[in-house]
């Protein structure tokens, strides 16, 4: 069940990017062969546990890389995290790609794979245990990772759903 949420403002945050992939596409045409790149980013902000992802494509790497940081600031999403973990358990599923989140001791760090870890790390949580199950392709990973995380919810709106407090659950 998709949820509404509110576009946020890239403006007013302190963003990071990180690119995850990059890849060299050639399109054999008459006169040769015309080579291009498609380049996968993630932003985010730990501080505010804001994080969006984007993908750029073009003839040289910087552009595809600042094309895709540009998409990055258009979805950003905000994540529901207790203190350095994530509230509770969670699978994301995107195309064939799944990825299980599960919440972790304080000290544990990031147990990620590369894009998970890098969409972990810039939405600022610092202990998780992650499992990338299905496809290895890093664009279903990555999309995977964020239905997980939009799916995650806090003690106060999980209470207020119920119709209990927060002291009830």
């Amino acid at each position: 069940m998709p949820v509404k949420t509110k576009r946020l403002e890239a403006g007013d945050l302190n963003l990071k990017d990180q690119v995850v992939t990059i890849n060299r596409v050639t399109k054999v045409v008459k006169g040769g062969k015309n080579m291009s790149f498609a380049a996968l980013v993630v932003v985010g902000d730990p501080s505010a546990a804001v994080v969006g992802f984007g993908s750029g494509k073009a003839k040289e790497v910087p552009q595809a890389i600042r094309k895709g940081i540009e998409s990055a600031k258009k979805n950003l999403i905000r994540v529901n995290l207790t203190q350095t973990t994530i509230p509770h358990a969670v699978i994301g599923r995107y195309g064939s790609g799944m990825v299980l989140l599960k919440p972790a001791p304080e000290g544990t760090g990031v147990i990620a794979g590369g894009a998970v870890r890098a969409v972990m790390t810039s939405a600022g949580v610092q202990n998780v245990l992650t499992k990338s199950l299905g496809s290895a392709n890093p664009h279903n990973v990555i999309k995977a990772t964020f239905v997980a995380l939009s799916k995650l919810r806090d003690r106060q709106a999980v209470a207020t759903m119920r119709g209990k407090t927060v002291q009830e659950l």
